[in-house]
């Protein structure tokens, strides 16, 4: 079993999710990281499902976890290894443990350690010689593990500190700590990218990878802690981080993507908008940062309107799609594509997730649109001349060309009759269109929506005043 890293030169890395949950964005910033790394070096990037754990492995979720993964564009290069296919593999390496006296049985339930008025578990079962139960490994009373890391340096475990910790459960299915070592020594894993919470697991697999004759370790990088806005670790339970989630939420790939690989690092001249192929060139794993990564959705929301802003029309419209056609505020049957093309460069312009599409165009496509309850306070019954800017409005559009540049100019000359500048004017005749104050630029809103639509809800309006 015995064996070395030192004749593989290409870098192979790989990412290892535990199917118990969808991709988050703390795993699938890792996986990022491992391509970029891998892409960057000419090595390969290769998966592996961690499903030792069959009680709480899902196959639902390792499909969820490839989806997310393939969204991403994050490609491997090898068959995927899923660990619940090679337990024999793990428990005939627990056995020589055993047979080697690196390891022994153990029976000590969590009461039984308390009950004896220890923190941790204290080595009552070492020279016991019990033939079944839990297996656990005898760590050295004394010296010390160093973990060697890119990105913090040398960080030092003294045996001391470790206690003699459980490979083999007690019903007999091997655990990730096991399952690791053996793994990342014969898939010659070289560099090992994961998240710092499991820094203090690393001198475990170190020290399993030596019993069984692996000296040589990887090459290790612990890439910092994502926070949340009150800078508390980001939860799977608390906080808003599944993939597919936030996919749904309407960011794209390549936003995300982008997003990403700004969490712990950036390129040297401080760019936030970089194309995937200029990442991978710049990326070095010295360059991560070991201070905490800040998940701000705002900036996730900057980002992503600049990927949108930067897709051509034709490829915005089909984007857009999946969110107008599915459960839309509006009855299907009156959805027009051709209308939607129409305003769509200009609702390019003004989202920031594909997600608040419907809402820029939905006044087209309603009978009567939903009047926003406070937009209408500030925007029509806070402005004391509404009811008259309402009025001229309906004079000023049943007559001449319809057209945004002749709805502007009639709308100017009410702003300017009424002293308000055409941003103020035009507040209450959106509301009444639209049903809220931000929208597309009225005017191409009024002409697409058409005339005799456009009287009516002015008509609407004027009457609720």
């Amino acid at each position: 079993m015995a064996g070395s890293l030192a004749s593989v030169s290409a870098t192979r890395v790989r990412f290892a999710p535990a199917p118990t949950g969808f991709l988050h964005v703390g795993s699938a910033r890792a996986a990022l990281f491992n391509w970029m790394y891998a892409r960057h070096t000419g090595g390969a990037f290769l998966l592996r499902i961690e499903d030792t754990d069959v009680e709480r492995s899902r196959d639902d979720l390792v499909e969820g976890i490839q989806r997310s993964l393939r969204w991403l564009g994050l490609d491997w290069d090898e068959e995927p290894v899923r660990q619940s296919t090679r337990l024999p593999r793990y428990l005939d390496a627990a056995a020589r443990l055993l047979a080697d006296g690196a390891a022994y049985h153990c029976d000590c339930t969590r009461d039984d350690v308390r009950a004896r008025g220890a923190t941790g578990y204290d080595g009552w079962c070492r020279d016991r010689g019990l033939a079944a139960g839990a297996v656990r490994v005898r760590v050295p009373d004394e010296g010390e593990t160093i973990v060697h890391d890119v990105i913090r340096g040398n960080v030092t475990f003294t045996h001391d500190s470790i206690e003699d910790f459980v490979i083999v459960r007690s019903d007999g299915t091997p655990g990730f700590l096991l399952a690791n070592a053996i793994d990342d020594a014969e898939m010659a894993i070289t560099h090992v990218v994961r998240g710092e919470d499991l820094l203090p697991s690393t001198p475990r697999v170190l020290l399993v990878r030596r019993a069984l004759g692996w000296d040589e370790g990887p090459v290790y990088a612990h890439l910092p802690v994502i926070v949340n806005e009150r800078r508390q670790k980001l939860s799977k339970r608390r906080d808003d981080v599944a993939l597919e989630e936030l996919r749904a939420r309407g960011y794209l790939a390549d936003a995300m993507r982008n997003y990403l690989a700004l969490l712990g690092w950036a390129p040297s001249d401080g760019r936030e908008i970089v194309p995937i192929d200029q990442m991978v060139a710049e990326f070095r794993l010295e360059d991560v940062k070991p201070s905490p990564a800040f998940f701000d959705v705002t900036k996730l929301d900057h980002v992503n309107g600049e990927y949108l802003r930067a897709l051509p029309v034709d490829e915005f419209v089909a984007a857009s799609l999946p969110w107008l056609e599915t459960a839309p505020p509006w009855p299907p049957e009156r959805f027009e594509l051709e209308r939607f093309e129409a305003l769509a460069p200009l609702v390019q312009e003004r989202v920031r997730t594909l997600q608040e599409v419907p809402a820029m165009v939905d006044f087209l496509f309603v009978e009567e649109p939903e009047i926003d309850p406070d937009d209408w306070r500030r925007g029509v019954a806070a402005l004391p001349a509404a009811g008259a800017i309402l009025d001229d409005a309906i004079a000023a559009f049943s007559t001449g060309d319809w057209s945004a540049a002749v709805l502007h100019e009639g709308t100017l000359r009410i702003a300017t009759a009424h002293g308000l500048k055409l941003g103020k004017a035009q507040a209450p005749i959106r509301v009444a269109v639209t049903g809220r104050r931000v929208g597309p630029p009225l005017f191409e809103s009024l002409e697409e929506l058409g005339r005799a639509p456009t009287l009516d809800r002015l008509r609407a309006a004027r009457a609720r005043l």
